[in-house]
């Protein structure tokens, strides 16, 4: 007996149907989870457009998984060609959804209510009255009422049919629409924009230019010339912290004063930046998202010369502002030095967790470095982080006890290193701003989306698709009108498969509320006609 086998797709049908599938609902769907399960990584793993500098300290500590990390794009996600591949695919999924359904809404938005069915009195909402006006009378009447209550109404022979609550539909579409509005304001913004991060110390500035920044991030769009030619300085850190209670060294506020110029040679005025208050300029926005200290620290080689001098950021590594630096000192004769170790702002110690950091604040500031001698690499041109030390050409200077030289330094102190190497310093304290400045030109386009998208929600949520008839007809001489209503409670739903019911007539159930409220109106209106 031959087998009846199904035909091969050829590559036209098999296209068709990769496209239906794709412009399906369910996929829409399917994307837009795996397009937040996608953006999890990017808060767990730090970004390096974002902070560079914690991204590095990420890969330091976490050496196994660094390497995958690097190989998935995990420091680069929303850069990274796979999530690119969902965000597209999902507007590709969501347009051709979309766009079907909006022509199939323009043809139900135009067409007429449907007549009247033969029995009105077969509805579960149904109602009947009789009344002394004429049939022509009786159906102004309907027609006035249904009017009132915001029906669209149609004539028919001897009856009235009536259909209200299409902007649902309209809703559920304008909130599809959003989505896509709001992808497409953060495409702009990730093609055109720009995120950079810099540190600048109290009294200190910095420039818009892509050369001040420690980080830096710009969309395949973005050229140079669209950085914003400002200058701010950092007259002024202001910070509080909390002494007492549960969240005891918790910064209560923080904010920095900022010394503006729009352009070079204008005038400056100064504004004031805190965290959830950036400083708009220009359209550039500039945030303040952290802060910590910077010892100021002089390093004198064996000669008594001063190498190195100045404020010297330490990152913070926890919330007691227990930080991290590193100093580098390539002039210094007769050989280089390096120093490698930690800022405690509050220094405390005990023999069971040895040196801590009591207290965020700079009560008691102390800093333990390692110093090292030998070559720290930068006379070979090759780019370094500030805050991270190449030891593979240096060695620890030793004590005479033959243990590694630990300079140990509270303010005011100087420590000298033996073999007649130089001496350090701890002079004084400041302390630092991190600044991200940013420009996102999607932003008012991604807004204009949400709210088009709680607009449609609102509408999709509360307006009720109903129908409405009336039929009038003559009994012995008085006019009998008999009134229906419905309620479409499952308008408007789209089959998974996108293509077919995208505008079904859905379920009709009873309205009785609605069916009284009309009632009482017509009889109003009836008994009006009569007295007329």
């Amino acid at each position: 007996m031959a087998t009846s086998t199904a035909p091969e797709l050829g590559a036209r049908e098999l296209s068709r149907y990769l496209w239906r599938q794709l412009t399906s609902m369910r996929t829409a769907l399917v994307l837009l989870l795996l397009l937040a399960l996608a953006a999890v990584p990017g808060s767990i793993v730090p970004q390096r457009d974002l902070d560079s500098v914690r991204a590095n300290q990420w890969a330091d500590q976490h050496p196994k998984l660094a390497p995958w990390a690097e190989r998935l794009g995990l420091f680069e996600v929303y850069a990274s060609p796979w999530f690119a591949a969902i965000y597209l695919l999902l507007m590709i999924s969501l347009i051709g959804c979309i766009v079907p359904r909006c022509a199939t809404y323009w043809k139900a938005w135009r067409a007429a209510p449907p007549r009247p069915p033969k029995n009105l009195s077969r509805l579960p909402a149904y109602a009947s009255m009789t009344t002394q006006a004429n049939q022509a009378e009786a159906l102004a009447a309907g027609r006035e009422v249904l009017r009132e209550f915001g029906y669209r109404v149609e004539d028919h022979p001897g009856s009235l049919a009536a259909e209200k609550g299409k902007l649902r539909e309209a809703g559920n579409l304008l909130f599809h629409l959003s989505v896509v509005v709001v992808l497409l304001g953060f495409a702009a913004g990730s093609l055109w924009g720009f995120k950079g991060g810099v540190i600048v110390v109290e009294g200190e500035g910095f420039s818009n230019t892509l050369t001040q920044y420690d980080d830096f991030s710009s969309g395949s769009l973005f050229a140079p010339n669209d950085l914003t030619p400002f200058t701010a300085q950092v007259s002024k850190f202001r910070v509080e912290f909390i002494e007492r209670g549960r969240s005891v060294g918790a910064a209560r506020n923080f904010s920095a004063d900022l010394a503006i110029e729009n352009k070079p040679g204008a005038a400056s005025r100064t504004e004031t930046i805190a965290v959830n208050h950036p400083l708009s300029i220009d359209g550039t926005d500039v945030f303040l998202i952290g802060h910590g200290y910077a010892p100021h620290l002089t390093v004198r080689d064996g000669r008594g010369k001063v190498i190195v001098s100045g404020p010297t950021v330490f990152l913070p590594e926890g919330k007691d502002f227990r930080s991290f630096g590193v100093i580098k000192a390539a002039d210094a004769e007769p050989t280089q030095l390096a120093l490698e170790g930690e800022l405690y702002p509050t220094y405390g110690f005990t023999d069971e967790t040895g040196p801590f950091s009591a207290f965020p604040d700079a009560k008691n500031p102390v800093v333990s470095m390692l110093a090292y001698r030998g070559d720290v690499g930068l006379d070979s041109g090759a780019g370094q982080s500030v805050y991270a030390l190449d030891k593979s050409k240096l060695r620890p200077i030793m004590k005479a006890n033959g243990k590694p030289m630990r300079v140990d330094l509270a303010l005011g102190q100087t420590v000298k290193l033996p073999d007649g190497l130089g001496s350090v310093t701890f002079d004084s304290m400041s302390r630092f701003v991190r600044l991200q400045v940013s420009r996102t030109p999607g932003m008012w386009v991604c807004l204009a989306g949400a709210v088009a998208g709680l607009a449609g929600l609102m509408l999709s949520l509360f307006v009720r698709p109903r129908r409405a008839w009336v039929r009038v007809r003559d009994d012995a001489g008085r006019t009998v009108v008999e009134l229906a209503s419905l309620e479409r409670i499952a308008s408007g739903t789209a089959r998974a498969d996108g293509a077919e019911g995208a505008h079904g007539d859905g379920v009709d159930e009873t309205d009785g509320g609605e069916l009284e409220e009309l009632r009482a109106a017509l009889t109003a209106a009836l008994a009006s006609k009569e007295t007329g």
